[in-house]
């Protein structure tokens, strides 16, 4: 295994790419991504998103998926093009919804459930309609220091 510096993995792909940010909050849901809902755009380094037109911000609403290191109010980068497997955090869409999940699958049942172990996991077949949207790349926490009284 090889150790990278992130300035390293900017020169060999330092070209920057346009990624819409989608203006609902991912488990606010919509239907489908589409031009009107979009926020505005992220530019990130190539390796970074390797496959623009297939990739898409999202803001979180929520804390479903804190085990996963994801939280309320964090950028999400989802990417269409990647499969998804047993164990990765996938954008979906339950039952309408736009959301993210963690996707289990156990022999031929496959789950999305949630990084909260208060919150049950439910079998996609179980739903009026569940579809694995894209796969979450990467996310991105803002880390704000508070404020305090200098004595």
């Amino acid at each position: 295994m090889g150790l990278y510096r992130v300035d390293d993995l900017a020169k060999a792909g330092d070209s920057l790419v346009r990624i819409p940010i989608q203006g609902a909050a991912l488990c606010a849901g919509f239907p489908s991504p589409a031009d009107d809902f979009l926020e505005g755009a992220l530019e990130l380094p190539r390796w970074l998103a390797p496959n623009p037109p297939a990739t898409f911000a999202w803001n979180i609403s929520g804390d479903s998926m804190r085990g996963a290191g994801i939280f309320d109010r964090d950028l999400a980068v989802a990417d269409r093009s990647l499969k998804p497997g047993n164990g990765s955090v996938v954008v979906a869409i339950v039952d309408g919804t736009m959301s993210v999940k963690r996707l289990i699958i156990e022999g031929n049942v496959a789950r999305l459930a949630f990084d909260n172990p208060d919150l049950p996991a439910f079998a996609v077949e179980d739903l009026v309609e569940g579809e694995i949207w894209g796969v979450i790349r990467f996310s991105i926490r803002w880390h704000v220091a508070r404020a305090g009284l200098v004595r």
